[in-house]
């Protein structure tokens, strides 16, 4: 019995789960854990990104979800996943576990973004994902200090790198702009060494940690 095993037969909610949803959990539970120490075209990294009532932690709740798959170094539309909570929010971020596996996610603004999803995933399937997750809004700076060297907001980087999308402020319209920037920051952080999700992780970690204690 593993640690997601474990969880969900610990949560009352998941009771109110169907046959099909446990059963999809269940398969989810048993993919591999990912080596962190593969290098980045041996690696599928998914691009996450959400569309809430507002910024508020503390009342606002998720409405939609989106994500882009990069593997192994390419980017590719129809690799993609959006979906609204509502009317069935359960299957909606089932589905994004299985679109995304265990492998490691990229986030703009983890502090909203990943709480927010974690939050709404222990509402609705009792657990969340033991994900490693790259914050671009701290990797960033670190890769790029001279175009920008301070976290900064995500319209800030795509002037920066003059991106565009179909639709701002949309899950998987915004997510498609993270996806272009992490593809950007891959490249840097190869010139620089750093080739594999792990490094990319700890970068992170210790500018935020620095960052933190400036």
């Amino acid at each position: 019995m593993n640690w997601l095993t474990r969880l969900l037969s610990n949560r009352s909610d998941t009771s109110t789960l169907g046959a099909a949803l446990r059963e999809t959990l269940a398969h989810w539970q048993a993919l591999p854990r990912p080596n962190l120490g593969k290098a980045h075209f041996e690696t599928r990294y998914v691009v996450i990104n959400t569309e809430a009532t507002g910024l508020n932690l503390d009342k606002d709740r998720l409405l939609a979800v989106g994500a882009i798959a990069i593997d192994g170094g390419v980017l590719a539309p129809r690799e993609s996943y959006y979906a609204k909570l509502e009317p069935d929010p359960a299957t909606a971020l089932t589905n994004l576990l299985t679109f995304s596996g265990t492998g490691p996610v990229v986030v703009f603004n983890a502090a909203f973004n990943r709480t927010l999803l974690e939050r709404s995933m222990e509402d609705h399937l009792g657990m969340s994902p033991d994900w490693t997750w790259i914050d671009l809004y701290w990797l960033l700076p670190a890769l790029y200090g001279e175009m920008i060297d301070a976290p900064a907001r995500l319209a800030d980087w795509m002037e920066a790198f003059d991106i565009e999308t179909f639709q701002r402020h949309h899950a998987l319209g915004d997510a498609w702009v993270i996806a272009q920037l992490f593809l950007a920051a891959q490249a840097r952080a190869l010139a620089q060494g750093l080739n594999s999700p792990r490094s990319l992780a700890d970068l992170e970690r210790s500018r935020r940690q620095l960052r933190r204690h400036a």
